[in-house]
């Protein structure tokens, strides 16, 4: 083997074994969490740090799922989540696709102007959004929570989608339209299966930023039953006299299963939506 290949094959192990480093380094938090959440102890500072569970339970979990209100609160950000990604996914399509593919007047100014909307942090509307909802007798409900949501969303998804769209070879939507096509029919079997990876991608991460959105959740949602998981895991560690820690951790891992579910699911769409835009690019 020549000196070049050898300092080749050095060079690349030691790279792996940093980055095999930075990945363990990055799980270290993850692994206490989770080994908290199976402890019967319920400090989370002590002067050791262990990866082992110290006296090995599952009662935590027991006591997260039956003697608080976490299927509520896990139903109802199902709810939230679903819904908003329903509802800003089905805007999105439509309008990132007119944005692709029509140059009508004032296109650029509206894309802009929403680009601008989305610069500003959500908060910055807190208050306006409270007396908007208090007028409407929607205070404290999913619906209004919804709307919020969806129109902050479709933002986002907007552009995201765009981009892709612009990707799609317009020969394509040509030789449709030559067979017969109308635009329904163009943008239902031939653009959004094209467009599938970017679409699916899009809607996991609505969905996933409406699954840990907080300052909205709990400014609009009144009460424990209305909580969020959010909401709720703030609740579990906001009384000094009855905090758990290792509760709290328990519920943070529940929490955390169906995004890390969806994430798997999602992988190969993720992958082939890149190598797609790249190829196409």
């Amino acid at each position: 083997m020549s000196k070049r290949k050898l300092k080749n094959r050095l060079q690349l192990c030691g790279l792996h074994i940093f980055y095999i480093l930075l990945c363990f380094l990055a799980l270290v938090p993850i692994l206490y969490a989770l080994q908290l959440s199976f402890s019967g102890s319920s400090g989370a500072v002590s002067s050791e740090l262990s990866l082992l569970p110290q006296d090995f339970t599952f009662d935590n979990y027991r006591k997260i799922i039956v003697e608080k209100p976490f299927l509520r609160w896990f139903s109802n950000s199902i709810v939230l989540a679903v819904c908003t990604m329903v509802i800003a996914i089905g805007f999105a399509v439509v309008a990132a696709y007119a944005f692709s593919r029509y140059r009508f007047k004032g296109r650029n100014a509206i894309l802009k102007v929403l680009l601008l909307l989305n610069a500003f942090p959500q908060i910055l509307s807190m208050f306006a959004l409270f007396r908007l909802l208090k007028e409407m007798n929607m205070l404290d409900t999913k619906l209004g929570l919804v709307i919020i949501y969806a129109g902050s969303m479709c933002i986002f998804s907007i552009w995201n989608m765009k981009g892709y769209f612009d990707t799609i070879p317009i020969e394509i939507e040509e030789a449709s339209k030559i067979d017969g096509a109308n635009d329904f029919q163009l943008l239902w079997r031939i653009i959004m299966p094209l467009a599938l990876p970017a679409i699916i991608v899009t809607a996991v991460l609505v969905l996933i930023s409406v699954w840990n959105e907080y300052v909205f959740s709990t400014t609009f949602l009144l009460n424990e039953n209305s909580y969020t998981l959010a909401g709720g895991l703030y609740q579990l560690q906001s009384n000094d006299y009855s905090r758990s820690w290792s509760m709290f951790s328990a519920a943070a891992v529940l929490v955390s299963l169906p995004i890390l579910v969806i994430f798997f699911c999602i992988q190969k769409y993720m992958i082939s939506g890149l190598t797609a835009g790249g190829v196409k690019g």
